[in-house]
């Protein structure tokens, strides 16, 4: 117990005296519009995607989120449009993020195609000082805080039939989470998040996707994720990743048909976290329906 209140004791206070991150995910590449609004409508139907990640399981104040995210193109319009609801808890605080996503996509070719993307943010912070210690929840500076914040991003999204790259950062404004001159402030930084990938078609019935995602935070170390998944007769997904000095991920997915998708992920801690946790769970559910776009490859791979 005493390990384990040290490690909580660092992660609130790196959290709530440094530069915060957003969410992580493992399968970003099934919720790429959470990241990059340039995305929203880009695979052609009404796609909505729910995700529930556990973060080092066993470890009292680990992180938890949950999302939800509509997007959709606009009839056989250009735009995009996407609104997705996110639910991060770690230690005593809980942050829900209500986006609004809009994309305007331009041909650049006959089988290419670049997005540009407008995300909104609503940003609401609490923090329960019930979670706290005895000694922490004394701090009036810290009694029933809570907080919103308006945010916006951007991004930009290139793709084809078998290939892939965003760029993009869903919160410009570096707005601060606890403002008391008093006491250490939590920053939500600008994030940058370069994404992408590429289909080969092995044989008629599989499909590989090599991918990675680089994200970058001011004042925290690199994050890049190294990922491989096949497809086996476009219905079973198997795969591996690699996040650098941090975990290693094996990933399974299934289509079930062309409408629903299934996605599961572990996640193994590679730092010395690893020896208080027992890994990281995360479960995907994908439902698309009303395709709009004629000539989708179904199902598609990214």
């Amino acid at each position: 117990m005493k390990y384990i209140f040290i490690i909580v004791l660092f992660l609130v206070s790196t959290y709530t005296g440094f530069a915060q991150q957003d969410a992580q995910y493992t399968q970003y590449m099934y919720n790429t519009v959470g990241i990059n609004p340039a995305y929203a409508g880009s695979r052609g139907a009404l796609s909505i995607v729910a995700l529930q990640r556990s973060q080092w399981i066993g470890l009292n104040g680990a992180p938890t989120t949950q999302s939800l995210s509509f997007h959709t193109p606009l009839g056989n319009s250009n735009v995009g449009l996407g609104v997705s609801f996110v639910n991060d808890e770690i230690g005593p605080s809980t942050e829900q993020y209500l986006n609004i996503d809009l994309s305007y996509t331009i041909r650049t070719s006959d089988k290419g195609k670049l997005s540009f993307g407008l995300k909104g943010v609503a940003n609401f912070l609490n923090l329960d000082i019930n979670k706290l210690s005895p000694e922490t929840a004394a701090d009036i500076n810290l009694n029933g805080y809570s907080k919103f914040q308006p945010n916006f991003g951007l991004g930009a999204y290139y793709h084809t039939n078998n290939f892939y790259v965003g760029l993009s950062t869903p919160n410009v404004l570096e707005t601060k989470h606890f403002d008391d001159t008093t006491s250490s402030v939590g920053r939500e930084r600008m994030t940058y998040y370069l994404i992408s990938g590429y289909v080969f078609d092995l044989t008629e019935s599989i499909k590989l996707k090599p991918a990675f995602l680089v994200k970058q935070i001011k004042g925290s170390p690199l994050q890049i994720d190294l990922s491989a998944n096949a497809m086996f007769n476009e219905k079973f997904i198997l795969g591996a990743a690699y996040r650098l000095d941090a975990a290693v991920s094996f990933l399974a997915g299934f289509q079930a048909n062309e409408s629903l998708m299934l996605g599961y992920a572990y996640d193994f801690d590679t730092t010395n976290l690893g020896s208080y946790n027992n890994g990281s769970h995360e479960i995907v559910l994908r439902y698309e329906l009303f395709k709009f776009k004629e000539n989708l490859i179904s199902p598609r791979f990214f």
